[in-house]
């Protein structure tokens, strides 16, 4: 008996097509999306508790982690299971759980088909944006699966100058023959959408922030949610920024560095798609402190790092009858290993409100994002807070 027969039984889906749930990932065969396949296969066979979790905090009313099937878009074609033997190498993943998952592995890796790179497509964006939505829906047909949530995982994109003008004009130019109007990123949403998918953007790429593509989804009736996972440095920030600012202290400059090796420092050395990551950062810090503050913020690329992620912070304060104080840390972790639950959390609540028929953007889970759509709030404890009520209403 597979796996994955095994998860369904254990949570009482014996019957093919009873609640069950598609995840698609953008960047399927990436480490985010690999660490989080294998541990939702971990799960569902209850091989792995769900430490790091949120979802499972949370009084809603959410798909079990057996419910899911897993498919997605990819630009490489590294199998997943020499993915995820690398990832073991690093320390991302237990010992001897590829070997135990590897038919399964094996099994996710048929369902993950070749993305969109548009020096690889010669015809027009919206015929690209067709087949993209339609292996979506053949996917979802094929499962008989309930509904999908598509999960943006793919590398961060450079910053890109994209017309913000309505879904009709934007339609119209995505029709020209050879014409780049959207990036990558966006064109994954806008074809989520068309294939009637609730949508997670988990970069700080361009992706879903577009007027044309809100008012996409709230013609079709979806929910979505963003950007830019908040796993590590910058979920420090909105835990500790509120101490300084409930406390009247004034921060006079708040400097970071970021080492980092693996494929998300390979994409951030180079200083365009770093501006990405730089600027998502920035705009949480200044909305934490309610004042412009310096906050100059290096990202370097240490190969030998791997998949570990160092982030050092030096913040310049200043107390009572202008007393110079200043705080430092250092945050050091695997940062697959942190966003893979969130990704998997994501994919539960986004499906959860599908169901329940949110449309729009979910601005109630900024708590997982360091730039959130529709939310003005980086306090960790308010966003927290809005979630569980937020969580709750579902019911």
């Amino acid at each position: 008996m597979s796996l994955e027969r095994v998860g369904l039984e254990r949570v009482g889906l014996d019957r093919v097509g009873l609640d069950r749930v598609g995840l698609w990932l953008n960047g399927g065969r990436g480490s985010v999306a690999t660490t989080a396949i294998t541990g939702l296969l971990a799960l569902r066979a209850g091989l792995a508790s769900p430490t790091g979790c949120v979802s499972e905090l949370l009084d809603a009313p959410l798909p079990p982690w057996g419910a899911f099937t897993v498919g997605g878009h990819d630009i490489t074609a590294t199998p997943l299971v020499k993915r995820a033997e690398s990832l073991t190498r690093d320390g991302v993943l237990p010992p001897d759980l590829v070997a135990t998952l590897s038919d399964d592995l094996a099994a996710v890796d048929a369902e993950i088909l070749p993305g969109y790179q548009p020096g690889d497509f010669s015809g027009s964006q919206a015929e690209a944006a067709a087949r993209l939505a339609a292996d979506i829906a053949a996917f979802r047909a094929r499962h008989e699966l309930a509904r999908v949530v598509v999960v943006n995982v793919a590398s961060t994109e450079p910053l890109a100058s994209v017309s913000q003008g309505s879904l009709e004009e934007l339609e119209e130019a995505l029709r020209v023959p050879g014409q780049v109007v959207l990036p990558p990123s966006s064109l994954v949403a806008y074809a989520a959408f068309q294939a009637g998918c609730a949508f997670v953007d988990f970069t700080p790429s361009t992706g879903v922030a577009l007027p044309a593509l809100d008012e996409l989804a709230l013609g079709k009736g979806l929910p979505y949610a963003g950007r830019d996972g908040k796993t590590g440095e910058t979920l420090l920030r909105a835990a500790l920024a509120p101490m300084f600012t409930s406390r009247a202290l004034r921060v006079l400059s708040w400097a970071g560095t970021n080492l980092l090796g693996g494929g998300d420092g390979s994409t951030l050395a180079d200083p365009e798609h770093a501006k990405s990551k730089s600027v998502s950062k920035a705009r949480g810090l200044a909305a934490l402190l309610g004042e412009d503050v310096s906050a100059p913020l290096h990202i370097d690329y240490v190969p030998d790092l791997g998949e570990r992620k160092t982030a050092w912070d030096h913040v310049s304060f200043e107390g009572f009858l202008g007393a110079r104080m200043s705080l430092q840390l250092t945050w050091s972790g695997l940062d697959s290993s942190l966003a893979a639950p969130l990704v998997l959390d994501l994919a539960r609540l986004l499906a959860a409100a599908h169901s329940a028929g949110r449309v729009g953007v979910q601005a109630e889970l900024g708590f997982f994002f360091k730039d959130p759509l529709g939310s003005d709030e980086h306090r960790l404890a308010e966003q927290a807070q809005a979630l569980r009520e937020w969580a709750r209403s579902l019911r």
